[in-house]
């Protein structure tokens, strides 16, 4: 019996000991485990601290030389038609879109009111003729009388005087009658040349009052067979353009379809309150696809400078210290330099000092980028 016990007594000490073992192997395993997630942390974040920037290239293709401003179009010729009679339009034959040819009639005024002034111009002017026929004679015989002593000198110089006086009333009745005649033909409106009506503002019946405040035109024509095109360009640009420039147009509503201007003339001043000079380009618009009054982007292609290296605007830093870009230097670590603008392209930015074409160049930095960060360069 007591050799059974001492045999029971030893299993069950090698078996706490087994189980001892074994709680302290997993004990050290959960210990070094939690030790080398730990150094992988630690290194994980110290890659996280380091930022990851993209890199570019300075850039003298002279593709990136194209300045995108908006513009305006105008019509080559545009006549607004007012009234020059008072009365009532009594019809119209051009509507709004009407292709109208030069001495067409595109509305017709009825003036009873000036009907009666030519009727009583007319009544005196006859009136006039009269009495200086009248005039005339009595001077021609009291001119014939005076040689016999009949009558004396000064009874005949105030015939002849009052028949020059009544020659001087029929002609202004007569110019009175040809100005009211003269406003009798302004009741036909008619096209001034070759066009497009592009406004009606009246309709038949309408009350038409010469001299009135609204001051609207009845009709306009428009002739759009080419269009003026009006670039306002800023003044650091303007000496770049010249004889020969060439405007790509580009308009809302019509993607991927452009048209080409020609330069036709130049302000030649600027603006004060824009600091821009006026170019005016001639667009062709023989099918009509064009409008006028709307609005128009336009690039302008300038030359190219020798000395000039072009950068993406992304990568250009901003700061009260002046302008700079950030460069990759030894080591993955940043160097910022000092830059100087060329010309402001929008997107593109012509640099004409501060970097080299061998600098490799951060692309959008970000803010608290400085010397001598310690940086990734990112895959593209």
């Amino acid at each position: 019996m007591s050799s059974d016990r001492s045999a029971s007594r030893r299993l069950v000490r090698k078996g706490g000991l087994v189980l001892v073992l074994l709680a302290g192997a997993i004990l050290v395993y959960g210990i070094t485990s939690r030790a080398k997630e730990h150094r992988e942390l630690e290194q994980w974040t110290d890659e996280q601290a380091i930022p990851s920037v993209t890199l570019i290239s300075p850039s003298s293709d002279s593709n990136a030389r194209n300045l995108e401003l908006p513009a305006r179009l105008e019509a080559f010729a545009r006549a607004p038609l007012y009234a020059r009679a008072s009365g009532y339009l009594k019809s119209w034959s051009a509507d709004i879109g009407s292709q109208v040819k030069a001495g067409q009639v595109l509305g017709e005024i009825e003036t009873p009111d000036l009907d009666q002034q030519i009727l009583q111009a007319k009544a005196d002017v006859a009136s006039a003729r009269v009495n200086a026929e009248l005039a005339g004679t009595t001077a021609k015989r009291w001119q014939s009388m005076l040689g016999s002593d009949s009558v004396s000198r000064q009874e005949v110089d105030e015939r002849t005087g009052d028949y020059a006086a009544k020659q001087a009333i029929l002609q202004a009745a007569q110019a009175n009658l040809d100005r009211i005649q003269a406003n009798k033909g302004f009741t036909k409106l008619v096209a001034p040349f070759d066009g497009v009506v592009t406004a009606r503002s009246t309709d038949v019946g309408a009350l038409i009052n010469v001299g009135s405040s609204a001051g609207l035109p009845l009709f306009v024509v428009s002739d759009t067979r080419k269009l003026r095109l009006y670039v306002n360009v800023p003044q650091n640009y303007a000496p770049a353009i010249g004889k020969g420039t060439i405007a790509k147009v580009s308009i809302p509503g019509q993607p991927g379809k452009t048209y080409q201007g020609t330069l036709v003339a130049s302000a030649q001043s600027v603006d004060a309150a824009s600091g821009t000079t006026l170019f005016q380009f001639m667009v062709p618009n023989a099918e009509g696809d064009l409008m006028p009054g709307g609005f128009a982007r336009v690039s302008l292609e300038l030359p190219v400078q020798g000395n000039s290296l072009s950068i993406p605007a992304s990568a250009l830093i901003v700061r009260q210290d002046g302008l700079r870009v950030a460069t990759l230097g030894a080591d993955n670590k940043i160097v910022l330099k000092d830059v100087t603008i060329a010309r402001d392209l929008g997107r593109t930015i012509e640099l004409s000092s501060g970097i080299s074409a061998e600098d490799k160049l951060v692309d959008s930095p970000p803010d608290d980028i400085s010397n001598g960060l310690q940086v990734k360069v990112a895959q593209p």
